[in-house]
């Protein structure tokens, strides 16, 4: 089958059409912007390219064309396949036609952490000897790529609550069939198609109502959404996690790097790691009970924990220079902002300082919705620089409570002067997007090496 993308240099898109090349599809794709590192990992898989969306590209005949959920009306490729009466399909949709019929499904799905836990599931089967099959919204740092066929029938996919296609309002994750789902958290986000938490837990009623009697939901104990969700209907067995009682616990230490899984009995297990944060010990605890569903001993997954390497832009050190610290995340929400400068914060202690310099990028931080309670998920960082170009909303004002402590600039190079004046040989710096940020990471260490 010859499938023409649209939009393919996104995660997902880029994703799935190294899978479709993988499988012997002829796959061919567009975007507006078509540029490294997705552009090279699509060309090196023999995957031709068009910068644009003319609609001229209807001229290839392929027999299907993919849309890609940033695909909108009026977009002029788009509106020539719908005038001409041609073939399409959303993204996700093929995907589970063509990819993941038969094969037996871990999805992974909440708010935060899907990445990071589909990663070490994933590298916890792969470390088993099932080489799993799977497609990571980020690229783990053990396996070098983010999506692969594997030579298994498992497959771990990161099971995304965003829309599908213009065509299609569902969740993505309604199309992925899982018979293991880990079901991490839940909390609004996504202000832009979703009008409050309950219209997104009624997205996950319909992805449990998917599963099979045979399969296994992991759910996170501690979110109340989670228990409103399952309280709609579940027909599936539930192992709950991150519990107090009653269930699977985890705990650990972010200075020594104990990791320690117990159930009602007591401690079951340990190991040391890399990762910090009590939100990274849920996502382990929650990866170590999927892989157990499909035959991985807790202690055996335990083991492979300890040589786990994280997903990029987890945490991420980018390098250092003049004696500070620069790290790379992908935080973007107030609790992923919160609970990342936590685990820095356990990490190196209350001497050193962290920098933390956020840009709010995402279509729910544009629109202004979690406003509000930024300045309290910053409150552990000695010093917050903001930038705030293109905001919809007063971001010095949303701050001001951290008083002296936050400065907003709508220029990167003025802020990056900024962060560069004050950062001191010690400190961390930790940047925090969801998209490139302009470099920013590369310009703080030129900046910081040049003092």
């Amino acid at each position: 089958m010859h499938i023409h993308i649209l939009g393919i240099c996104g995660t997902f898109m880029g994703g799935m059409a190294q899978l479709a090349a993988a499988a012997g599809h002829k796959v061919t794709g567009c975007d507006a912007n078509v540029y490294p590192p997705m552009s090279d990992q699509l060309q090196a898989a023999g995957i031709a390219l068009s910068e644009g969306f003319d609609a001229e590209q209807t001229h290839l005949k392929p027999d299907m064309f993919v849309i890609g959920n940033a695909i909108s009306r009026g977009n002029p490729l788009l509106e020539a396949i719908l005038d001409q009466g041609l073939p399409y399909v959303s993204g996700p949709q093929w995907l589970s036609e063509h990819i993941l019929q038969e094969r037996w499904v871990l999805g992974v799905a909440g708010t935060h952490g899907k990445t990071t836990t589909a990663a070490m599931l994933a590298y916890i089967l792969e470390k088993a000897g099932l080489t799993p099959g799977f497609l990571i919204g980020g690229v783990p740092l053990d396996f070098g790529v983010s999506a692969r066929l594997g030579k298994t029938p498992l497959f771990v996919i990161e099971a995304d609550e965003y829309d599908t296609a213009f065509c299609d309002k569902r969740s993505k994750f309604v199309h992925y069939r899982p018979r293991t789902l880990i079901l991490n958290n839940l909390e609004f986000d996504h202000a832009d198609i979703f009008a409050d938490l309950a219209a997104i837990e009624t997205q996950f009623h319909h992805l449990v109502r998917t599963l099979p009697v045979s399969g296994r939901i992991i759910a996170n104990a501690r979110e109340e959404s989670l228990k409103n969700v399952l309280a709609r209907g579940c027909w599936t067995p539930v192992d709950w996690f991150n519990a107090w009682k009653d269930g699977w616990g985890v705990e650990g230490d972010d200075a020594s790097g104990n990791l320690v899984i117990y159930d009602d009995s007591g401690e079951i297990g340990r190991t040391h790691w890399q990762l910090t944060g009590a939100h990274n010990r849920a996502n382990a605890c929650a990866a170590l009970l999927a892989a157990r569903h499909v035959g991985v001993a807790l202690a055996d997954g335990l083991a492979a924990l300890s040589g786990f390497r994280n997903v990029k832009r987890r945490l991420e050190i980018r390098g250092e220079a003049g004696g500070v610290k620069v790290y790379d995340d992908f935080a973007h929400h107030p609790t992923a902002i919160e609970t990342t400068i936590d685990g820095l914060r356990r990490k190196v202690g209350r001497v050193s300082r962290i920098l933390a310099v956020l840009e709010p990028r995402s279509n729910t931080m544009k629109m202004g919705t979690m406003k509000d309670r930024l300045a309290a998920s910053l409150r552990q960082a000695d010093r917050v620089f903001c930038y705030d170009a293109n905001l919809g909303w007063d971001a010095a004002a949303a701050l001001s409570s951290l008083g002296d402590r936050q400065s907003c600039h709508g220029d990167l190079a003025a802020l990056v002067a900024a962060v560069a004046a004050e950062a001191r040989p010690g400190d961390h710096v930790l940047v925090m997007s969801n998209g490139g940020f302009g470099g920013v990471h590369q310009k703080l260490l030129d900046a910081l090496g040049a003092g």
